[in-house]
């Protein structure tokens, strides 16, 4: 399904009946990024899973996005559905948007999910966010995957999965080029540490114990600035903890959520 929200296409898919929940998927993924919760989710909650601006069927205008363009999409989709209050999952950049929209928008998260994800970025990160954005525009989104991959997966789930990285693979060579780029230059700005204490919804912190990208110490870092919330590490995991080890994050979201309704 798809609507427009000032003038942008966006993407979505609702399944299950419940309690609202909406769910937020990483750089460089789409909606099917979470497929494996899917099952589990929606036996209890009305799941709302969308298409980032610049990602999978949703729109990728070509300029610079920032977080709170895409926080305003997130906010535009819900009320063409007439949703005055969900929970919220967010891995990654869904995260930030979470963390963004949150602040922006409060009293519309009943709860929310911030998965291997910052709160804000060292200064020296930005280079690296450089660097992509450059190998992007010259080169395509191909020669993006394999270190992605790298980063993505522990080297144990690369070797034993290789279907599973044949679809997020196929996922980042997806992804326009104009949206990779767009959301390459907002998600490096992240600077949300000091204001976490403004957010009063109940707050899960999930984290993959191997996560290079966003490690244990970010998630601590927001653990430590969002007073009340819970903090999860996941063995044997890295970035994409939901897919490396599905059960321990579904398990992990479900436990909140439930607590949390």
């Amino acid at each position: 399904m798809e609507t427009t929200v000032d003038g942008l296409k966006i993407n979505y898919e609702i399944a299950g009946e419940g309690p609202w929940l909406t769910l937020s998927h990483s750089l460089a993924c789409d909606l099917h990024m979470w497929d494996e919760q899917m099952d589990a989710l929606t036996k209890n909650y009305k799941v709302l899973r969308y298409d980032t601006r610049g990602h999978g069927k949703s729109a990728a205008p070509a300029s610079a996005y920032t977080l709170e363009q895409l926080a305003d999409d997130v906010h535009g989709l819900l009320d063409s559905l007439g949703i005055k209050r969900t929970h919220w999952a967010g891995l990654s950049m869904g995260g930030m948007i979470g963390q963004t929209f949150a602040l922006k928008y409060p009293g519309v998260f009943q709860s929310m999910v911030l998965a291997d994800t910052t709160s804000r970025y060292p200064a020296e990160a930005a280079a690296a966010w450089e660097d992509r954005i450059k190998t992007a525009q010259t080169r395509g989104m191909d020669a993006i995957v394999d270190g992605t991959l790298a980063r993505w997966f522990t080297e144990p789930y690369r070797k034993t999965n290789p279907p599973a990285l044949a679809r997020v693979g196929a996922s980042i060579r997806a992804t326009p080029v104009a949206g990779f780029i767009g959301c390459c230059h907002a998600i490096p700005k992240i600077n949300v540490t000091h204001r976490l204490k403004e957010i009063s919804c109940p707050t899960l912190i999930i984290v993959g114990e191997q996560d290079p990208g966003t490690p244990v110490a970010m998630a601590r870092e927001i653990h430590e600035a969002k007073p009340g919330s819970k903090l999860v590490i996941i063995p044997s995991a890295a970035h994409l903890s939901n897919i490396e080890q599905p059960q321990a994050f579904t398990s992990a979201v479900l436990d909140f959520l439930n607590a949390a309704k």
